[in-house]
């Protein structure tokens, strides 16, 4: 049977009940039908996974008792996704898919030729933790508000290793670059960036030259 898995982000003791929000205790009791005693697995990004049972409802609330630990929180990859947004519900996919590959944070960013002006960051963390508490992850994304691409690139963190699809094709492949990052011991921690349909504009581009360079 499948666990029903859900994230909290409350911390975890065993003798201290997790108190679900209204739309948490909704889904458990009218959407699963569960009931008192059934199992239930949290997370909550920092203290592991554990096997837990509801132990108290109402009519809107139910609260959670923490029986186990059951899975360690182990270190996960330092990787940020930063990308164009892009419409309706094709930026819905792509916080679920980066979280199920592992991000650590989704960064929207507004470039020249971006088409998209608002980008519901919300929408995109309720997407994160949707996929995560379906593929078994430990931990959700940090989901960032938009900020302009010239602006990310200006503070760029030296520390931090960037990538960029290169549209221009003048570029090195992503398999022959991730390869010598590795051998040199350099593979984190890393950022991906995937522009905007219509490319990066001339400045753009030049400025991420000077934050590839390795």
């Amino acid at each position: 049977m499948r666990i029903t898995r859900l994230f909290v982000d409350h911390p975890f003791t065993s003798e201290q009940p997790v108190s679900l929000s209204e739309a948490q205790a909704h889904y458990l009791m009218n959407v699963l039908r569960k009931a008192l005693g059934d199992p239930v697995h949290l997370f909550n990004g920092r203290d592991g996974e554990w096997r837990s049972v509801i132990d108290r409802i109402t009519r809107r609330r139910c609260s959670i008792a923490l029986e186990e630990q059951v899975v360690e929180q182990k270190p996960e990859p330092d990787l940020w996704l930063i990308f164009a947004p892009i419409k309706w519900a094709r930026i819905d996919f792509v916080a679920s898919k980066a979280t199920e590959l592992g991000v650590s944070d989704i960064i929207p960013v507004f470039t020249e030729f971006t088409d998209v002006t608002r980008v519901n960051t919300q929408r995109l963390r309720a997407n994160a933790i949707e996929a995560a508490e379906q593929c078994g992850r430990q931990s959700v994304p940090e989901v960032d508000e938009p900020a302009n691409l010239l602006a990310v690139l200006k503070d760029w963190p030296e520390d931090r290793r960037l990538l960029y699809y290169d549209e221009t094709g003048g570029g090195t492949g992503i398999n022959q670059v991730l390869t010598n990052l590795k051998a040199a011991g350099q593979a984190e921690p890393m950022a991906f960036l995937i522009g905007p349909e219509g490319g990066f504009s001339r400045s753009e581009l030049d400025l991420l030259k000077e934050k590839t360079t390795f």
